[in-house]
């Protein structure tokens, strides 16, 4: 099973939000930046749904969004749960 990933760019600072409250979970995830790697783009592009705007992160294979979807999640009381079943 794949594990956290979170496609970014170095100057987007929801990108830096997210990866914070991942970071302050303890969570071990894969960042791909798109802007030092273009062509990841439209990969992210593809597996988001049409979605072109960043951070898009993936738990396992759910896609779960953006920043703002990120921190939705952890306020239902739904992030843990998703990533407990990584372990």
């Amino acid at each position: 099973m794949a594990g956290v990933e979170i496609y970014t760019t170095s100057i987007c600072p929801y990108c830096y939000r997210a990866k914070r409250l991942l970071d302050e979970k303890g969570v071990r995830y894969t960042e791909i930046d798109v802007m030092s790697q273009p062509a990841k783009r439209d990969e992210m592009t593809r597996r988001a749904g049409g979605r072109t705007s960043v951070p898009q992160i993936f738990i396992g294979e759910e896609h779960v969004g953006g920043c703002d979807d990120l921190y939705a999640l952890n306020a239902s009381g739904n992030l843990d749960p998703l990533l407990e079943k990584l372990s």
